[in-house]
């Protein structure tokens, strides 16, 4: 019995290059450049010549009569148009509305007034013409006689005025040259600077133990009756189709 398991001078092994039953994708036959077209050609490949068309050049247009498209009436020769007179048939014309003269009883003589009848004169008052604007003469209230009281009487002798003057400030008896400060310019002292001070207490905060401020589902949030226990899945094994199968017995 052979200790080796495998036949001939073959052995598993790594192919040197890419092969495409290796992949499960088309494969990298598309990495291959192409041998259609001009841009990205394949340069192992024959390429053939390209050519282009041009566009077509802009031409002057000398001529600007119709053409041989131009349709010229039948009836129509070199010496005017053939064919007997034609005459056209037009409608009835609508007749002049003539006038109307109006009779007796459209006529109302007592709405005449004053135009037919006797009447007193009568007078309208006319609005003040544009002329009284430009009149800038004084009313009464416009005067004023002079006062009789005081010096500025114009036909009266007047009698000796004198006048009292304010306080000054300076130069008085009462002139604070010292600029010395009053008793309200003094700042109240606090007695605990010069007496004995007394104790001060001081209030503190509460003071809340630490924990958890979570908040934490009750009872009522749970529903076991919704649980439902699926089926567990589980990885396989990863198969390869170039794996060689092992061979314990080898038959002699």
């Amino acid at each position: 019995m052979s200790t080796d398991v495998w036949v001939g001078t073959w052995r598993p092994h790594r192919p040197r290059g890419p092969i495409a039953a290796l992949y499960s994708s088309p494969g990298p036959k598309y990495g291959l450049p192409t041998n259609v077209g001009y841009q990205l050609h394949d340069p192992s490949r024959y390429r053939a010549p390209a050519y282009s068309f041009g566009i077509r050049r802009l031409q002057q247009e000398d001529s600007c009569s119709p053409g041989p498209g131009y349709l010229i009436p039948t009836n129509m020769t070199m010496k005017g148009r053939d064919g007997i007179p034609a005459f056209s048939i037009y409608g009835r014309p609508r007749d002049i509305m003539s006038h109307i003269t109006p009779g007796p009883g459209h006529y109302s003589p007592e709405k005449a007034g004053r135009w037919t009848f006797p009447s007193a004169p009568i007078y309208s008052l006319a609005s003040r013409s544009k002329d009284f604007e430009n009149d800038k003469t004084p009313g009464p209230a416009a005067y004023g006689l002079p006062p009789m009281l005081g010096p500025k009487v114009v036909s009266k002798s007047s009698a000796p005025n004198y006048s009292i003057f304010g306080r000054s400030s300076i130069g008085s008896f009462y002139e604070d040259l010292s600029r010395t400060p009053g008793p309200c310019n003094y700042r109240l002292v606090d007695p605990s600077t010069y007496k004995t001070r007394p104790p001060h207490y001081s209030m503190l905060g509460r003071n809340m133990p630490p924990g958890d401020n979570t908040i934490k589902p009750g009872p009522g949030a749970y529903s076991p009756e919704k649980y439902v226990q699926h089926r567990g899945l589980t990885f396989g094994i990863r198969h390869s189709d170039y794996v060689a199968p092992l061979i314990v017995d080898v038959a002699e």
